[in-house]
């Protein structure tokens, strides 16, 4: 039996409608991020088989942004200690 991540992909895929899907995992650890997948090896195939993948080499923006106010936090205790 299909989940509903797997049967809206499917519609998709069949109807050759455009999806666009961000994620900062690997294909290979698909498997987490579709745990009820009956076949993540056929839904990432068909992810791919008409796809245009971009992966992107960067740090990411919220985890700039957390070291960035974790960094603030610290002076700002440092400040109030002296």
């Amino acid at each position: 039996m299909m989940g509903s991540t797997e049967r809206i992909l499917t519609r998709r895929y069949d109807a050759q409608k455009p999806l666009l899907l961000s994620t900062n995992k690997a294909f290979a650890d698909w498997g987490q991020v579709f745990p009820h997948a009956a076949c993540v090896v056929t839904l990432v195939d068909r992810l791919v088989h008409r796809a245009e993948v971009i992966e992107i080499e960067a740090e990411s923006y919220r985890l700039k942004e957390a070291k960035e106010l974790s960094a603030t936090r610290s002076k700002q205790r440092r400040t109030k200690k002296h």
